[in-house]
């Protein structure tokens, strides 16, 4: 662990369609632990987890990218050693969310392998009776406030909640509200305005958040350290401002994948260095695109001032089967997709949620299950968190009239066509997907919302392909594969130029950070090697964009 039984590093690199898999581990509890509960964290298993203790089942979940934890202190006391055993189900076929892995048995074109079971890392934890949950922080720039809640286990009569914020000079504020009549205290800690400092790409600052659980005597029931970063998102227009300021998001798409680990980074480092590419390459965020990424990824985004669109792993949602069949995801979609909301929330790098990605309501006479659950998510979206803009759905099918965003997915590869493709947005008639097969649009009308392209690219070259015959060809791109890097420049530097130069524009997802399999399209080869002069790239996009120009 935590590497899933299909790839390399688990050490068994299985392909084939895994429907069920099993582990099993004794699990000794330190005997310190007297007094504390004792929970099992997982960071992710896909798809249907069961698991037991000492051969009581303590809980399931469904959902292959939400976190979950158990309780698990009744079959695993402190001083005890059991057997844990998980098995985690995943029907390859059936209609669920699985983001790029193939339903078929070889991966081709845009999905890749499969991942069954547990793909992040499980850890186990004491916590006190009461503890803290997760805190959920957000910045209220306007009001030069942190305001939070910090979600407890139970009350405490007489208990009080500490937090105190700080940066590198020392102790910034301090609040104490009392925990004992609300089951989530809430408050707003105010910054000082001599030391406020917002936190931005180019000053990605962070305050450190100290939070003290305390009974009527004063006596510490339990404490975690955090951190917060001071900044708001809002539109203004058809610009999407970070602080009050139109900040250009030249983001790139990011699925997340590793050549020998699939979707598990092979290291806390890899996470790194795959933010350090993208901003290396003049990139300044990421679309996480078709997978909930590891929080460990947010963490180094907020400390690294890297911009994030969240994004949940959807595709697989359109079956041929029953109509049962086809309605069974709904309701799980939206449940997993308000966990990772929750996760999440009190990342400062993440700028805005996209729960779907390319939905059409009818593709042939096959029917997509995310005809109605597209409102559902929104609105669940909006309802967890109103301070961050939401898309309901990337490219193709827009469904809701209050979409704070509009966009299109966009992979012509002539800079000319493509800028004929986007001239009408400044007379409001932005490109709009549909089906051109059956003269079908699937989206309700643009409604003046901030507007971006937010796939395009995907500029297909592999030097290793040129001259093998075409049916014994491993590579797949969009469009025509250039002959030569300058060919790539020369078309990166023309697509790129159209949308920085539109003054309606706020921003664009480039198609994609690195090559993943087949899929050869990346800025960066598979391994993370240079395929192009990555200074070009940069100096490409580092021009001011129009509507930054116009100071917005």
């Amino acid at each position: 662990m935590p590497f899933a039984p299909e790839s390399k590093l688990s050490g068994i690199g299985d392909t084939d369609f895994l429907r069920a898999v099993w582990y099993r581990r004794d699990l000794q509890v330190p005997a310190e632990w007297a007094g504390d509960r004792v929970l099992l964290h997982f960071g992710a298993v896909d798809h249907d987890a069961t698991v037991w203790v000492d051969g009581v089942e303590v809980g399931r979940h469904r959902g292959g990218f939400a976190s979950f934890s158990i309780d698990i202190t009744e079959q695993a006391p402190p001083g005890s050693t059991v057997p844990v055993v998980v098995r985690a189900r995943d029907e390859p076929t059936r209609p669920q969310a699985r983001g790029k892995q193939a339903t078929e048995y070889t991966p081709v074109g845009a999905v890749y392998g499969r991942t069954t079971g547990i793909w992040q890392t499980v850890w186990m934890e004491p916590v006190p009776v009461p503890a803290f949950r997760r805190p959920r922080i957000t910045p209220n720039l306007g009001a030069r406030s942190f305001d939070i809640e910090m979600p407890l286990t139970t009350n405490r009569p007489g208990a009080v909640v500490v937090v105190i914020a700080s940066d590198e000079e020392g102790e910034v504020a301090r609040m104490r509200v009392r925990a004992d009549l609300d089951l989530a205290p809430r408050m707003a800690l105010t910054v000082p305005e001599d030391r406020l400092r917002t936190w931005s790409p180019n000053d990605p600052h962070l305050y450190g958040l100290r939070f003290e659980l305390r009974d009527a005597d004063d006596a510490l029931l339990d404490a975690l350290d955090s951190y917060a970063g001071m900044r708001s998102v809002a539109v203004q227009g058809r610009a999407i401002t970070l602080n009050g300021e139109p900040v250009f998001q030249r983001l790139v798409l990011d699925q997340g994948y590793y050549p020998d680990s699939l979707m598990t980074a092979p290291s806390d480092a890899e996470l790194v260095r795959d933010i350090e590419l993208g901003l290396a390459a003049g990139f300044n965020g990421a679309r996480l695109h078709q997978k909930v990424f590891e929080e460990r990824y947010l963490y180094h985004a907020d400390r690294l001032g890297y911009l994030v669109w969240g994004e949940f792993g959807d595709w697989g949602c359109i079956t041929d089967g029953p109509a049962d069949d086809r309605q069974q995801p709904d309701a799980a979609y939206v449940a997993e997709w308000l966990e990772v909301l929750e996760r999440d929330h009190s990342h400062p790098s993440i700028v805005g949620w996209c729960p779907l990605n390319e939905t059409p309501q009818h593709i042939g006479d096959r029917i997509t299950v995310l005809d109605d659950v597209t409102r559902a998510m929104f609105l669940a979206t909006k309802a967890h968190d109103t301070s961050r803009p939401v898309l309901d759905a990337s490219g193709y099918s827009h469904r809701v009239i209050e979409s704070d965003v509009y966009d299109s997915h966009d992979y012509e590869q002539d800079p000319a066509r493509f800028a004929a493709n986007h001239a009408g947005l400044s007379h409001g008639r932005p490109r709009v997907n549909r089906d051109d097969d059956r003269d079908e649009t699937w989206s309700i009308p643009y409604a003046g919302q901030p507007y971006f392209v937010s796939e395009f690219g995907g500029i297909w070259w592999n030097p290793d392909e040129i001259g093998r015959p075409q049916n014994e060809e491993q590579s797949w791109g969009y469009g025509e594969r250039v002959r030569d890097t300058e060919e790539f420049h020369r078309r990166f530097d023309g697509l790129v130029g159209v949308l920085l130069d539109e003054p309606e524009m706020f921003g664009y997802c480039y198609t994609q950070l690195t090559d993943v399999f087949q899929e050869e399209n990346g800025v960066y080869r598979f391994d993370r090697s240079e395929k192009f002069s990555i200074e070009r790239i940069r100096a490409a996009q580092l021009r001011p964009a129009a509507i930054e120009s116009a100071g917005r």
